[in-house]
């Protein structure tokens, strides 16, 4: 096979060969990595005739196409469309019928030939011409369709056409210069006297009404995506069975009305209910089958008095929540069957962890024996919608609070990049989705070995095909009651480590994305919303990335512990982009504590997360190097007293030190600061360790203290009034 016939497709598909690797150094993929990406795209390699042919029947479907199936441009800047026609119609008259999403209609007649020829080609010996083709009338922000009508009036082709803002939103305040600080928190870790072993939305209303208080603006959550009710320990936010609605979880159950109904209580003052969520409240890590049970039993009993008082009857409940159904349409539905589902399977012993392993004809949300099933347990669909609908309910007051509360952002969420594999959004869009690969990462300075994510990767061109509506539905309900969006590994808008099945991580590749569409997409809904986006750029970033989102108003992630000169010495916060939001660590990362005394590194070894011993040996002198400028840093700044020691080999980390860190990066001059609860209360176990499944407890471990006690703690408080106070300094 000529290596020429393969590098075309592998060009045409986005598969990039060679790319700078995070320690600066060129790299390259390996020819049976392009091999098997093209394989897992859809593409049969065993011969050079073979990829010829798949080549050519590419671009014969292009050519008979008229329209693209969608074009995103930024508005006030010219709409070019291309059409193609054979060469025998291109004298002949058309019409661009332009529909507007609020439904205005405009027509132009045009003449093909009049406007600029593109490219020629020829499909089964017809000659096909591109042209050019500029619209008269402006077009409005948002989402319009455009179609071609034959002189017959025929309609031909119809497409998408998005016209977006030329950069996302940031509030009025923050372009003026204001500076605001914010507390982020994993929303399960939470404890309180009511909850019921994990975080819930009152405990947010609560937390969000106490940091305001205190003079925060915003409370930053890990996704609350929706996981699996019917398979609970697969808990990570960042493996979600759909990104578009919500983890049940973090319902309070008590809010429900029908909560105080006789049936429900008699479930729950039983002594072993009280015993059980006595155990779920008392544990140090979230036991997430305890909750899950405890609130699916409390739920539905919930649900049967909700049901018999408001939904089999023409009430105002049951019309708001038919209404919600309908907006949610085929996706909501989609979850809602999935999980019926999965309980169902579960509950009869079948194999039921994801669809994979779901029988042949429940594969696939769209097969007729999906329908049967739903027909044959509609209550059981209903009561997931009835979740789902609650949950938004309650997260929408969280957000009301906020406003409420004077908070500048008030909530920001977290977008996870992808979904695991046997999600529920994988099931309804097969088509979408590359089951036989995961995106991850390269090796890096914190993992070494590459990382494999196993979440399966969207294909970008059948993203393209469905008119990039996934995207649009994910941006817009992430967005939705709140006044920020993180995306996590925000490069995913421009490239994708791809790994293919049964291949180690570092064997992997990069695939690209339409990154200005998409970053088109993300303006509008950005604007729709009032949402400021945070794009958490950590990692193997091309400066190409980095320049695009600046551009396109997107902040910047930007954590302490990265921010270091080719010396070894920390920049100043002050010398942070403006646009941007600082941190000092994240979830992926330990604690001040943690970091201070090598606890990561220790667990990384027991865990065997470290290739060799003199890696190992590397990142312990780095790391004694890392605290020795760290201190310089804070002293040069008098950013801490002198009861902080200045040599390294005996200065431990103490409460005088953490605070001090976190008021020297209040001084900076990134726009938003983000901190961690747990380093509030001076934690020292990670909520998360990359590369491990079983052997840590990941996204289970709760805060040392209830939110009560949090906010009576007088040394926080005092925290608290010296972020505010060194944030107002910095706006100077």
């Amino acid at each position: 096979m000529t290596e020429h016939v393969l590098q075309k497709l592998v060009e045409m598909r986005g598969i990039e060969t060679h790319y700078v690797d995070a320690w600066g150094k060129p790299a390259t993929i390996a020819e049976s990595s392009k091999t098997k990406l093209l394989n897992v795209l859809g593409y049969n390699t065993e011969s050079e005739a073979v990829i010829a042919e798949q080549i050519e029947q590419e671009a014969q479907s292009v050519w008979l196409s008229p329209l693209n199936p969608v074009q995103v441009i930024r508005l006030n800047e010219p709409v070019i469309l291309t059409v193609r026609l054979p060469i025998s119609n291109v004298n002949d008259s058309f019409t661009f019928i332009v529909e507007t999403e609020n439904g205005k209609r405009h027509h132009q007649i045009f003449t093909p030939v009049d406007g600029e020829l593109i490219n020629v080609a020829h499909v089964d010996d017809e000659e096909f011409h591109e042209y050019a083709i500029e619209l008269t009338n402006s077009v409005p922000l948002g989402y319009h369709t455009v179609s071609l009508s034959s002189p017959k009036k025929n309609t031909l082709a119809s497409m998408r056409l998005i016209v977006a803002p030329k950069a996302c939103f940031t509030p009025e305040p923050i372009q003026q210069g204001e500076k605001i600080w914010g507390l982020s928190v994993q929303l399960y870790c939470v404890r309180s006297a009511k909850n019921w072993g994990i975080g819930d939305f009152t405990d947010l209303s609560k937390l969000i009404k106490e940091a305001a208080t205190n003079g925060a603006d915003f409370i930053g959550l890990n996704p609350i995506h929706a996981l699996y009710p019917a398979n609970p320990d697969a808990c990570s936010p960042y493996g979600p069975s759909s990104r578009k609605w919500l983890n049940y979880l973090y319902l309070d159950v008590t809010a429900i009305e029908g909560y105080e109904s006789e049936r429900v209580q008699r479930l729950v003052s039983t002594d072993d209910f009280k015993q059980r969520l006595q155990h779920a409240r008392s544990v140090d890590f979230v036991d997430y089958q305890a909750v899950s049970a405890l609130k699916l039993e409390a739920l539905k009993a919930v649900f049967d008095e909700y049901y018999t008082r408001y939904l089999n009857k023409n009430s105002r409940q049951n019309k708001a929540f038919k209404a919600f159904i309908e907006e949610g349409g085929e996706s909501l539905d989609m979850l809602a069957v999935y999980d019926a589902m999965q309980a169902h399977l579960k509950e009869s012993g079948r194999a039921s962890w994801g669809w994979p392993v779901f029988p042949d004809e429940y594969k696939e949300y769209h097969k007729p024996a999906v329908a049967k099933f739903k027909k044959d347990n509609l209550k059981e669909v209903k009561f997931y919608l009835f979740l789902q609908w609650q949950a938004a309910l309650q997260l929408e007051k969280a957000s009301n609070v906020a406003q409420e509360s004077g908070m500048l952002i008030g909530l920001y969420r977290d977008l996870a990049v992808g979904v695991s594999e046997g999600s529920a959004e994988i099931w309804g869009n097969k088509d979408l989705y590359c089951v036989d690969a995961s995106v991850g990462a390269p090796p890096d300075i914190l993992g070494p070995l590459g990382q494999n994510w196993g979440l399966p990767p969207m294909d970008p061109v059948k993203l393209y095909e469905q008119q990039y509506q996934p995207i649009i539905d994910l941006f817009a309900s992430n967005m939705a009651s709140s006044g920020a969006l993180r995306i996590d590994h925000v490069m995913a808008l421009l490239r994708l480590w791809w790994v293919v099945k049964g291949d180690n991580a570092k064997d992997g590749g990069y695939v690209y994305y339409p990154v200005d569409d998409l970053l088109g997409i993300l303006a509008l809904e950005s604007h729709r919303n009032q949402s400021l986006v945070i794009g958490e750029d950590l990692g193997t970033v091309p400066q190409e990335i980095r320049t695009k989102l600046a551009e396109n108003g997107v902040y910047s992630y930007r954590v302490f512990f990265f921010e270091q000169a080719e010396d070894g010495g920390f920049f100043s916060p002050s010398h942070y982009p403006v646009q941007s939001m600082s941190t000092l660590t994240t979830h992926d990362m330990p604690t001040l504590i943690g970091y201070w005394h090598c606890l990561d590194l220790e667990l990384g070894k027991e865990l065997g997360l470290y290739p060799t011993e003199e890696i190992l040996r590397t990142l312990y002198q780095d790391r004694h190097d890392n605290k020795q400028a760290i201190l310089d840093s804070l002293h040069g700044h008098n950013s801490v007293d002198d009861s902080v020691g200045r040599d390294v080999n005996f200065t431990g980390m103490t409460e005088t030190l953490n605070f001090g860190i976190q008021t020297h990066m209040a001084k900076g001059s990134s726009a938003l600061l983000s901190l961690q609860l747990e380093d509030w209360l001076q934690m020292d176990k990670p909520v998360n360790i990359p590369g491990t499944f079983n052997e840590y407890p990941n996204w289970r471990r709760k805060l040392t203290h209830t939110l009560e006690e949090i906010f009576d703690n007088a040394s926080i408080r005092s925290l608290a009034a010296k972020l505010t106070h060194a944030r107002k300094q910095a706006e100077d």
